[in-house]
């Protein structure tokens, strides 16, 4: 680092880094509680609460649809929160997407339903999903700067865990809270008419802790440097795809097989399949969501190891490690779900976690050492957001789909793994850069490293093996 970056890298430690891990954590955690809560409902409840008029095959589609379509949003969350966030700051950025995603959340907890206000009910659905689109993408690049930036360079990844934890967290809660609202406060058809909204409504609460913990933290110190020299582009996203528009769609790529598996059970597929009554599993919900919260804490402790092992043995090696289990597993664990046990279902879920974990730990620092300061943000922001478009926006609809028309899961089985082998061949493409220089200093280097690669007529360049 220069000497600006890392006098101010030093200052933040013990105390001050402990504070920005549980800051990222917890916002983290709320932020994807209320993204999940929406699927897991989505699963359970919305085909009959706001589209039953389709029937119930297709309001299902049109449910776990309205899932995908706060993907195709991320997108431009991510553009605006990248600009923010490379030309204002990332604790700025951090703080309002947080609000928006908690309000947006809390509006749908109290929203009519078809039978009570008509098509407006699924419209205010619509828009309400879409806000919570446009925050998640662009919470996600903040906390994983404001951790990666803030942290020494041995210990990268593990910093950058942190908000990765958040993810897994946030299904656990989400999860649990539904498991506990079906099985003992509104089990039966009371969860239909009241008890999903009451999820829904905890994030009014859990919003204001977030917001609390997230003021309380200092700005990234590479920001600070950025700002002391004048180094932040008028508009970052331009300077992005003009010279690295390649990189950020491998970097998409990378994440795209992970994210194809994890919304096959965080966007409501998997619970809605093994708990239709008319279905070929037929379980009870409230233990398919305790087996989902089980799956999820060991996912959240797949993340954390893995992290350790990318400081140990690197980003990429954890990563294939991860997606060499994740297609070792994919069509066993397919076949667990469909075995009409719970404690097989678990079973599957819990095998699934390991390969999840670890293709995600490592993420956070890999792709903040792929981008240069200037556009950090930006890169990591849009990366993340395309390749949750490419992997998990419309994973739950085209796998309902293809059971509907193939009657088992063999079909979803075959589409897993063709994006995780997708995933695999980025992987391959990019190389590892541990320990690089985050500095604005150290921007030659940064530009440097992205080389032997160079698309026509283009500056973009890829770090090859």
């Amino acid at each position: 680092m220069t000497a600006t970056t890392s006098s101010r890298t030093d200052a933040t430690t013990a105390a001050g880094r402990r504070r920005i891990a549980m800051a990222t954590l917890v916002g983290t955690t709320i932020e994807w509680y209320d993204f999940f809560i929406y699927g897991t409902a989505a699963g359970l409840v919305f085909a009959q609460a706001f589209f039953a008029p389709a029937g119930e095959r297709i309001g299902l589609l049109l449910a776990f649809a309205t899932v995908g379509v706060s993907f195709l949003f991320r997108p431009l969350g991510a553009f605006l929160a990248g600009h923010f966030g490379d030309r204002i700051g990332r604790r700025a950025v951090l703080v309002l997407t947080l609000v928006l995603m908690g309000g947006a959340t809390t509006l749908i907890g109290v929203l009519p339903t078809y039978d009570s206000a008509g098509v407006l009910a699924p419209v205010l659905l619509l828009l309400l999903r879409i806000l919570q689109g446009l925050a998640a993408g662009g919470e996600w690049g903040g906390a994983v700067l404001m951790s990666v930036e803030h942290a020494d360079r041995r210990h990268r990844a593990r910093a950058g865990s942190f908000p990765q934890l958040g993810v897994p967290l946030g299904m656990l809660l989400a999860s649990g809270v539904t498991a506990l609202m079906t099985g003992v406060v509104s089990p039966g058809d009371a969860f239909t008419a009241w008890g999903w909204r009451v999820p829904f409504l905890l994030s009014f609460l859990l919003i204001g802790i977030g917001f609390l913990v997230r003021r309380t933290v200092d700005e990234s110190p590479v920001f600070q440097e950025m700002r002391a020299q004048s180094a932040r582009p008028r508009v970052p996203v331009v300077e992005l795809f003009r010279r690295h528009w390649l990189l950020v769609l491998l970097a998409a790529l990378v994440f795209a097989g992970n994210n194809a598996a994890g919304y096959m059970t965080t966007g409501g597929f998997i619970t809605n399949y093994t708990t239709d009554p008319d279905g070929p599993v037929g379980l009870e919900r409230t233990p398919v969501l305790l087996a989902i919260t089980a799956a999820a804490a060991l996912w959240g402790v797949f993340t954390y190891v893995s992290a350790l092992m990318a400081d140990r043995i690197g980003r990429k090696r954890t990563y294939l490690i991860g997606y060499a289990l994740l297609l070792a597993a994919v069509f066993p664990v397919l076949a667990l779900v469909a075995s009409g046990d719970v404690w097989m279902l678990l079973a599957g879920l819990a095998l699934f976690s390991a390969g999840l974990g670890l293709t995600y730990g490592p993420q956070a620092a890999w792709y903040s050492e792929i981008f240069p300061a200037s556009v950090r943000f930006s890169g990591v922001a849009i990366s993340y957001a395309l390749g949750a478009i490419l992997g998990g926006a419309f994973a739950p609809t085209i796998a309902q789909a293809l059971v509907q028309e193939h009657g088992t899961l063999t079909a979803v089985g075959v589409y897993l793994a063709g994006m995780f082998v997708l995933a695999v061949v980025a992987t391959c493409l990019l190389r590892d850069r541990p320990g690089i220089d985050l500095g604005v200093g150290n921007q030659a280097e940064q530009e440097a490293g992205a080389t032997v690669f160079t698309a026509p007529h283009d500056r973009s360049r890829v770090e090859l093996v």
